[in-house]
């Protein structure tokens, strides 16, 4: 017999694990209806953890239309290299906990890159993106061709009016939600 408690808990379980499932559905749905990913033949993504919106549906079907993603890999100073998504299961172990692709290109890898989804914590309308303050991606941002879109995975409520920035922060160019596509600056 559940306790009151227990019923609770796994009801809020299921409705965390429903909300990540459709949140990755909705960022699929949301991300193939857009011209940058139509026309894109190399995207670097994330693997997403929860409570991110999840990401793995959009990898799915990228790979599965031919399209070649690149992944992180997280060196030991926080930088990020990049490899490719082979599928998930074979993906290695990585730092803290992470999956990364089993072949590292290089940290200059994401150069090729027509499309870079990135993660964040938050962003703001004019594209400062808040990430978690390791820096990995504001560096590997600083890499990317100029030119190419850059686009922030995040919740609905995490697009605010304004967030603090530091001269190191790389603007992202529009905020991907399971809902909608935001594009952000001016």
């Amino acid at each position: 017999m559940f306790s009151p408690k227990a019923a609770l808990r796994q009801q809020l379980l299921a409705a965390r694990r429903a909300s990540a499932i459709a949140s990755g559905q909705g960022l699929l749905a949301v991300a193939r209806e857009q011209a940058e990913v139509v026309a894109a033949r190399r995207i670097a993504l994330y693997l997403s953890m929860s409570p991110e919106p999840q990401t793995g549906p959009l990898i799915d079907w990228l790979l599965a239309s031919g399209r070649e993603v690149l992944l992180p890999v997280l060196y030991a100073d926080n930088d990020l290299g990049w490899g490719l998504a082979p599928g998930a299961a074979d993906l290695v172990p990585g730092r803290l906990g992470l999956s990364e692709p089993p072949m590292d290109l290089g940290a200059d890898a994401i150069t090729s890159a027509e499309l870079v989804i990135c993660p964040a914590l938050a962003v703001d309308l004019s594209g400062v993106r808040l990430g978690r303050g390791g820096g990995s991606y504001d560096r590997a941002l600083a890499r990317v061709s100029p030119g190419t879109p850059l686009w922030a995975v995040v919740h609905e409520r995490e697009i605010l009016d304004s967030l603090p920035s530091d001269p190191h922060d790389r603007p992202v160019h529009a905020a991907l939600t399971p809902s909608r596509l935001v594009r952000l600056g001016a």
